[in-house]
């Protein structure tokens, strides 16, 4: 490496490390006028950055953690607003730095000029997610907790709400950690024994006590998989496929259950030809309808791929309300038996007198209260089959991995591989685990996680 090349990669290296330690600030509540915005200013001089411009009672400087000051924003006799400074010191802050939470009037003007002449006594525009980063770099969240910060701020409903929350309090990081002191023991069992290879006559790891810790670690980990399709289904919409044979009332339904006319409704057999997806809340669990088209033996080629995408509906949903016309002569269509989801079965029509057995509804009347009680009962059920559960995608992917490694283990275990190879899976399945928690980073994956956040946060 010449000295030019040096010299660039240092002095990237120190703007790098100057660009972590700077000041920060930036606006924490949603963009626009309202009563109240918080301007949130942390790093090292963040107090005293602030107290360039809060004139009070006392100086910030001066003020005790955890104290919150009134007082007002001004710079060179020019007064911006009256404040309230709440005043926290490292390392009991949410990024762990000090901080100053600056709430002032929610005028646009007052946000933005606060904003610029806190970057004019010295902080740095905060980047999208920079907090929650700075938090996970100062170990006051391992990774799973900083992601559930953005799924909270997402949240859509109270189920969702209740899982980030869950998984922000430490939910997966617990249940990871007791995996990974598993994984510890038994690879320290492993290399004991490597390391002793020579004295034949020492044992050092019963080899049926690492199958059964292996076997223990296998059924955790297919456990947490086995949460994600709750999990996921909680933070987009729990799928609920409605589907039947034509003119049953599906799209109907759909408009009912929405409070709005989502579908077109005709006579026609046929209408529906594709799947139409709205979701909604109910008692606070989202739920992602699904309108499919009518299911009947048809020669038209369009019509046929609709029925097609209607059955795959079903097989993928978790719940299915398989609706029929309680006025109809014609035996119920039964498309129900390949699916894996809950089935309810819905009689619709019952303003004409419909029979038959189900729950009996009329979608066109609006009359769909006992459906509804039914769908949130059998979500909640749902939902309570487990404590931990994974709504994270790349916790899956991660912890897909780890589970195969472990399979290898139990597989190399079985055939009675050497403990170098065992070994080798051991670590494998612990760096996945680390992926998760943070504890291996890789700079892209982090950068692609904290760039999804919004400013303030």
């Amino acid at each position: 490496m010449n000295n030019t090349h040096f010299f660039c990669v240092y002095g990237f290296f120190l703007l790098s490390l100057q660009s972590e330690m700077s000041t920060i600030c930036a606006i924490s509540t949603p963009y626009g006028s309202g009563g109240i915005a918080v301007v949130r200013v942390s790093g090292e001089e963040a107090v005293a950055i602030s107290d360039r411009l809060f004139r009070g009672r006392r100086r910030l400087a001066e003020a005790a953690a955890g104290t919150v000051h009134y007082g007002h924003i001004e710079r060179e006799g020019e007064e911006l607003d009256e404040v309230v400074c709440s005043v926290f010191r490292a390392p009991h802050s949410f990024t762990g730095e000090d901080t100053v939470e600056i709430a002032c009037h929610g005028s646009l003007y007052v946000q933005q000029t606060l904003v610029e002449w806190l970057i004019d006594a010295g902080c740095r525009a905060a980047q999208p997610g920079e907090f929650t980063r700075r938090a996970f770099a100062n170990g006051r969240m391992d990774l799973t907790q900083a992601e559930a910060v953005a799924d909270l701020i997402a949240a859509q409903s109270k189920a969702e709400k209740d899982l980030a929350l869950s998984q922000l309090r430490g939910a997966v990081s617990n249940e990871l950690a007791v995996l990974r002191e598993r994984l510890l023991k038994l690879t320290s069992l492993i290399e004991l024994e490597l390391d002793f290879a020579d004295h034949e006559e020492l044992e050092f790891a019963d080899r049926s006590e690492l199958a059964d810790l292996s076997d223990e670690i296998e059924r955790k980990l297919s456990s947490l998989l086995a949460s994600f399709r709750t999990g996921n289904a909680i933070r987009h919409g729990i799928p609920v496929a409605i589907i039947g044979a034509p003119n049953v009332g599906k799209s109907t339904l759909l408009n009912a259950l929405l409070g709005e006319q989502r579908a077109i409704v005709s006579d026609i057999q046929g209408t529906t030809r594709d799947t139409i997806e709205d979701t909604i809340v109910i008692d606070g669990i989202l739920f992602r309808l699904i309108d499919t088209a009518g299911i009947r033996e048809t020669a038209d080629a369009i019509e046929q791929m609709g029925v097609e995408r209607s059955r795959k509906a079903a097989e993928n949903a978790q719940i299915i309300l398989s609706v029929s016309d309680g006025t109809s002569a014609a035996a119920p269509l039964d498309e129900t038996k390949s699916v894996n989801g809950t089935v309810i079965h819905v009689v619709n029509k019952s303003d004409l007198g419909a029979q038959g057995e189900g729950i009996r509804i009329s979608a066109k009347k609006g009359e769909i209260d006992p459906l509804r009680r039914e769908l949130v009962r059998v979500a909640r059920g749902t939902m309570q089959t487990q404590a931990v559960m994974l709504s994270n995608a790349r916790h899956y992917e991660a912890l897909s991995r780890a589970h195969e490694a472990i399979r290898r283990v139990q597989q190399g275990l079985g055939d009675g591989l050497s403990g170098e190879l065992l070994s080798m899976d051991l670590q494998d399945c612990l760096n996945a685990l680390g992926e998760v928690t943070g504890q291996i980073t890789n700079q892209e994956v982090l950068s692609n996680i904290f760039s999804k956040f919004c400013i303030g946060k």
